[in-house]
């Protein structure tokens, strides 16, 4: 691993690092918040952050404003790019399809299945990088923002008792019953729609293993609302299954990180409180 920035930040390190994944068969940059615990060297709970199309890993570190929270409640925060980069990468020149669009699933069509094996990276092979470098509770907690929502909520779903605590802004909650979902399914899992119902958080809930409190904030002023969000599916759904779910609805906030700081302590505190139990 080689490390690419340091800055001091609310007694702790804001890092980013590179290292060369052998899942995607790639160079990938995440960003590592350590507070001042983890810093002297004390274990601590990580939580992953997943973000949304075409971003990388600093619009979070940049812009949620998220150190300061991780730094009262001991938390490391992981934040990893969106998807594999670089020469010989697959891309698409639409911004919701190939480099930053993921979409934290491992694809089986070409030409994007010999890289964009984002649940794989995400779920196994970056928690053991992060855990082979710091100390750590061996507790981890997960959470992102719009298509990084999607993955929060599925990754939890689809892998129980990996994570003890998950939350999500404005996430793509039914990806099979939308455009940005049916076109990146498509294209990663081809036609077949029983593969796409295993990365659709409103599918999965019916049949889920464990009930993981699930914490949703979503702005009424959001541009995707309605075409793309669809938080009343996931609420339905939960409804329907009995799965514990806090949807908020934020009135006036939009998609842009202006409602993801605006809330992010909120959240953070919420996956301190699990991980510490």
């Amino acid at each position: 691993m080689e490390r690419v920035e340091q800055h001091a930040s609310f007694g702790g390190r804001q890092e980013v690092w590179k290292h060369a994944s052998t899942t995607l068969g790639c160079d990938m940059k995440f960003g590592l918040y350590l507070p001042p615990k983890a810093v002297a060297g004390e274990p601590c709970p990580v939580l992953y952050w997943l973000s949304g199309l075409t971003c990388t890993e600093q619009n979070f570190i940049t812009k949620a404003g998220a150190q300061q929270f991780a730094a009262r409640h001991e938390l490391i925060v992981v934040a990893p790019d969106t998807s594999p980069r670089g020469d010989g990468i697959a891309n698409d020149a639409a911004y919701d399809l190939g480099q930053g669009a993921g979409f934290y699933l491992n694809a089986t069509q070409a030409p994007w299945a010999p890289h964009f094996r984002m649940e794989d990276y995400v779920v196994d092979e970056l928690p053991a990088v992060v855990e082979s470098h710091v100390a750590t509770t061996g507790r981890r907690g997960i959470s992102g923002h719009s298509m990084g929502g999607h993955g929060a909520l599925t990754l939890a779903l689809r892998h129980p008792g990996r994570y003890a605590s998950v939350s999500a802004f404005s996430p793509i909650v039914a990806p099979t019953q939308v455009p940005w979902g049916q076109k990146a399914f498509t294209a990663y899992l081809g036609e077949d729609r029983s593969q796409w119902a295993q990365h659709d958080a409103v599918t999965l809930i019916a049949g889920a293993k464990e009930r993981l409190p699930l914490l949703v904030d979503q702005g009424d002023a959001d541009e995707f609302l309605a075409g793309q969000l669809k938080p009343e599916l996931l609420k339905n759904a939960c409804d329907a299954a009995g799965h514990p779910l806090t949807l908020r609805m934020q009135p006036g906030y939009d998609h842009s990180y202006y409602f993801i700081a605006s809330f992010i302590g909120e959240h953070i505190a919420h996956h301190a409180k699990a991980l510490r139990d």
